[in-house]
């Protein structure tokens, strides 16, 4: 029998999935919390303690990315992954800048699904049990990891649960050049390093945050064909 692998609630309209998410999901180890709307989900979230969401982007009533930016406010540590369609990039940035820590596309794969979900959990379960270290400051950027607070030229910037550890990794190792493959598995995870599309999304979205112009990056740098640097001193 699998020991207890963590609670999941799946919010999505179509019974199908539902059903064959929690099927596949309650036999290895997940309990599992089923929701066909964004209301019933918001009021779930409200009264249960999940250890993730698997929430679909496409639903009547509120939609799945308004759901995703409310759940993010109520509770800025829960792993929220997103359940798409192909050809919707632009709600998959906007998912991102939702707060969405990850996202798979139907019609997906059981293995990557279960998979990506057991690394939301466990990520998840990490960040609540270790304290993070101390402040970086580079130029008009500061990084604080024990508040979770980042502020540029004084003013605090919000920034996704995801965007914020892509910019701590950054930033901790500044001045030097990170490939694309080791800032999707340091920030994403093991399971991850080729999805390009990732880092491309909460590159510019940090940009649009932290930089005085984004389209000319003095803070957070593109390294051609290797990945991305930040600078160490301003």
């Amino acid at each position: 029998m699998n020991s207890h692998q963590g609670t999941v609630m799946i919010v999505d309209d179509e019974r199908s999935i539902r059903l064959s998410l929690r099927t596949i999901l309650s036999s290895l180890g997940f309990t599992i919390v089923e929701a066909c709307r964004g209301e019933e989900a918001l009021a779930l979230v409200r009264t249960t303690q999940f250890d993730a969401v698997l929430l679909d982007i496409n639903m009547p009533g509120i939609g799945g990315v308004d759901v995703c930016r409310i759940m993010r406010k109520a509770s800025p540590g829960l792993p929220i992954v997103m359940l798409t369609v192909q050809g919707l990039d632009e709600r998959k940035v906007e998912a991102f800048d939702a707060g969405a820590d990850d996202y798979i596309t139907k019609p997906f794969h059981l293995g990557e699904l279960t998979a990506r979900l057991r690394v939301a959990v466990r990520r998840g379960k990490t960040s609540d049990q270790q304290p993070g270290p101390v402040a970086i400051m580079v130029g008009d950027v500061q990084l604080d990891p024990g508040r979770h607070i980042v502020q540029k030229d004084g003013q605090q910037v919000h920034l996704t649960p995801k965007q914020f550890g892509l910019l701590q990794y950054l930033m901790t190792n500044a001045g030097k050049p990170v490939p694309h493959a080791k800032l999707l598995r340091s920030v994403w995870g093991p399971e991850y390093g080729s999805e390009l599309e990732y880092l491309r999304t909460m590159v510019r979205q940090i940009r649009m945050k932290i930089e005085d112009d984004p389209a000319n990056p003095k803070y957070l740098l593109t390294e051609s064909h290797i990945g991305y640097r930040f600078i160490e001193s301003a």
